[in-house]
């Protein structure tokens, strides 16, 4: 009998993440921080969890040693449990000394490994994503149709289809065909595949449900490095393939302006995204920190995590991580500020004496601040026009949103800002 506790999650780690550099000059995708106290990789695993998957693998290779670390000391299940999060980094062996070339090519090199764990089933997850998905409900789908593959798919409108991997789709749910991020009027119009005007397509989400003998398949009888672009688009002329239908939100984190654009809908007044669920929560891991304390200063839509501590700052839609601390006369606006990894003490200032944190009457709006940053007093920060690219010693700029490098110090009186 077929039960979700018989299926194998599979989480890539992602490859070099050069579109989310600098978040990513130190960490791998996943371990980018999100929401103040959370990582990326928290949600596809606390989506499997939550979802009775207990076997999850999380396959790594790039800046793995932050990734490794928040896994292992987070998921952790205790002796009479049978569930594990494991970490597959990419190794040489006897049969392969290259590096994973891509998403399918990674599980290639880890089919034995799968194959070990006994699952009936896969499923292929990325991440950096957010989203909360019950996968039982994926799974009892693949189970009905009898599938060999299924796709989450998710309605797509004509302005965001280059974005996409389209669908084509018949009444069955079985997929007819394939097109990557597709641009010509004329293919697009070859895809439309639901009634309704406004999300007249569909777009894979890149989660994908395999039965293990198809998955050893479409892997072993090709050289296919990436399942969007190659093992999907094949495996349509050849398996079962079906599309499940997921409505709920849903976004990729894979650029400086989707990470920063989702972080400040997180925190407004209405974030599309609960990170807190009584039934479904996202993990992440213990930290056992002092609540934040507030000495007067004014915050509005502000997602505040634990540990910080303000001054009398004016603080306007914006994320404070983890540790921050915000001196006297402080303005921030529309910024995402990830904090620190451990508080200062006079026995750990560097020889430039600034204290981790943002020193007095900091202006800083529209930057992404990584963790472990140092901002001198009176150091002003302005967003530049859209799609203005700049790359300085000590910040860049990423369509006109500035980020200053983790563990960087800003001299005070710096002026980042369009001339």
């Amino acid at each position: 009998m077929q039960a979700i506790q018989n299926v194998l999650g599979v989480i890539m780690g992602g490859g070099r993440g050069t579109r989310l550099y600098p978040l990513t000059k130190l960490r791998a995708k996943p371990a980018v921080p999100i929401a103040g106290q959370y990582r990326l990789i928290d949600i596809p695993i606390s989506n499997c969890i939550n979802s009775g998957i207990q076997r999850i693998a999380v396959l790594s290779q790039f800046n793995t040693v932050s990734l490794h670390r928040h896994i292992t000391q987070t998921y952790n299940f205790d002796s009479f449990h049978r569930g594990w999060v494991h970490i597959w980094a990419a190794e040489q062996t006897p049969y392969s000394d290259a590096w994973y070339q891509g998403t399918a090519d990674a599980v290639r090199k880890q089919l034995f490994q799968i194959q070990s764990t006994g699952a009936e089933d896969v499923i292929i997850l990325a991440g950096d994503h957010l989203y909360r998905m019950d996968y039982a409900k994926m799974a009892a789908y693949h189970w009905e149709k009898d599938a060999d593959i299924t796709v989450a798919v998710q309605p797509v409108s004509i302005e965001d289809a280059s974005r996409f991997g389209l669908l084509k789709r018949d009444k069955t749910g079985t997929i007819l065909d394939f097109v990557e991020k597709p641009k010509d009027p004329l293919i697009l119009s070859q895809f439309i595949s639901r009634d309704d005007p406004e999300y007249p397509l569909l777009g894979s989400m890149g989660i994908y449900f395999f039965k293990i003998k198809v998955l050893i398949d479409a892997l072993t009888n090709s050289s296919d490095d990436d399942f969007g672009g190659e093992v999907i688009p094949k495996a349509i002329h050849k398996f079962n393939v079906y599309g499940y239908d997921f409505n709920a939100y849903w976004e990729d984190i894979g650029t400086i302006r989707s990470f920063y654009d989702t972080n400040l809908k997180l925190a407004s007044e209405n974030p599309p995204f609960n990170f807190y669920d009584p039934n479904d929560p996202i993990y992440t891991r213990p930290r056992f920190l002092p609540g934040s304390v507030v000495n007067g200063a004014s915050l509005e839509n502000v997602l505040l995590a634990d540990g910080c501590l303000i001054g009398r700052a004016k603080i306007d839609n914006s994320v404070i991580g983890l540790r921050s601390q915000i001196q006297d006369g402080v303005v921030i606006q529309d910024s995402v500020l990830m904090g620190a990894d451990y508080y200062h003490y006079s026995g750990n200032l560097p020889t430039s004496k600034i204290p981790l944190g943002i020193g007095e009457n900091a202006h800083i709006k529209g930057a992404i601040l990584d963790k472990n940053v140092r901002i001198g007093n009176d150091v002003i920060i302005r967003p530049f026009p859209l799609g203005t690219e700049i790359d300085n010693d000590d910040w860049v700029v990423r369509d006109g949103i500035v980020v200053i490098p983790k563990s960087t110090t800003i001299p005070p009186g710096t002026v980042i800002a369009p001339t």
